[in-house]
């Protein structure tokens, strides 16, 4: 999830683990806690692109991660701290669970977390996106009515346990939500007598009331949205393989590491001589039927026997256009 969402959820778990002792440092410690996993994004800086993306949200969002480092920072934080009179084993356990509770929600996203590192598992469920103001804007609001009260005051611990109620129940809401979308996209296909191998649903950026689905066929992925306000017949777009387009490459180490990412969803497109490598995870850049370019999309460049990917950047004028469409489209077809 965003920054904001992880620090709000690190902050409310916080309070949960030791506010009543500390008040507003077990918030403020909370947040910081809720905010380490995602120091992984440095590694782009000194690591290759395939590296990079692979290290994101591995080993600082596993369960060991958690368990290694919240006595180091417990520990730190209680020398920091000695005016409070709480022991390490206190600020460890707020660490832990601020530090865990990250790569959990993360769980749920389309990109996933490898919460059990170094088991090569990458759990995400895909039932919310990165940034879903529903989940975040009310949980936001009650911690800082907690933050406003005494740690002696009832109130606090209310606000802050409501939080962290209604946060959690729109979560396993959108886990159904995703059921019942993943049930529509298979009655369509069953309608419209299209043979497929798997699907995969998400939803798409802001709301969980427009989903996302990509569908494996013989020689094309098909791609289709469905909202729940739709009226008419869901429509697939064929976007073709044409894994075949990598020829040796196909056998090269990053090339490789890549498919293994995306877990197969990718399509290979050729432009002006240049390979690009599109992660279908996260969808094309535009509703248009005729988009062919994805929002995930990386140049293969070989030179020497030796392969460069590099990930192609993002307009900002790209994601203004596919956002208006997306509102629109929420609303039915």
């Amino acid at each position: 999830m965003d920054s904001l969402t992880q620090i709000v959820l690190g902050a409310a778990v916080g309070e949960a683990v030791l506010g009543k002792k500390v008040g507003n440092k077990a918030m403020l410690y909370g947040a910081i806690a809720g905010t380490i996993p995602d120091l992984d994004v440095l590694s782009r800086y000194f690591a290759d692109t395939v590296t990079a993306i692979e290290w994101h949200r591995g080993f600082s969002h596993s369960i060991f991660f958690s368990m290694l480092f919240s006595p180091v920072f417990g520990w730190l934080i209680s020398k920091l701290e000695r005016k409070q009179n709480v022991a390490w084993q206190d600020w460890s356990w707020l660490m832990f669970w601020g530090l865990f509770t990250h790569p959990v929600l993360d769980a749920f996203t389309t990109w996933g977390t490898q919460l059990f590192w170094p088991f090569d598992v990458r759990l995400a469920f895909q039932s919310i996106f990165v940034i879903d103001p529903l989940y975040t804007l009310p949980f936001l609001v009650l911690l800082i009515l907690a933050m406003r009260r005494k740690k002696t005051d009832p109130k606090r611990e209310r606000y802050n346990r409501l939080g962290l109620s209604i946060s959690t129940g729109y979560l396993a809401a959108t886990v159904v939500l995703k059921g019942m979308a993943y049930q529509r996209f298979e009655m369509a296909l069953e309608a419209q007598g299209i043979a497929y191998s798997d699907i995969d649903t998400r939803p798409t950026p802001f709301n969980t009331m427009l989903w996302t689905a990509n569908v494996d066929t013989e020689d094309a992925y098909l791609i289709a949205n469905f909202s729940f306000f739709d009226e008419e017949q869901i429509a697939f777009q064929a976007y073709p393989k044409n894994h075949e387009l990598l020829g040796e490459l196909a056998a090269n180490d990053k090339v490789k590491r890549l498919e293994a990412i995306t877990g197969g969803w990718f399509t290979i497109t050729k432009r002006d001589g240049m390979l690009f490598f599109n992660d279908l995870r996260f969808g094309p850049i535009s509703l248009d039927p005729n988009e062919s370019q994805f929002a995930f999309s990386y140049k293969l460049e070989e030179n020497g026997g030796k392969v460069k990917v590099e990930e192609m950047p993002k307009m900002r004028g790209d994601a203004k256009k596919l956002l208006r469409e997306l509102w629109l489209r929420m609303w039915g077809n």
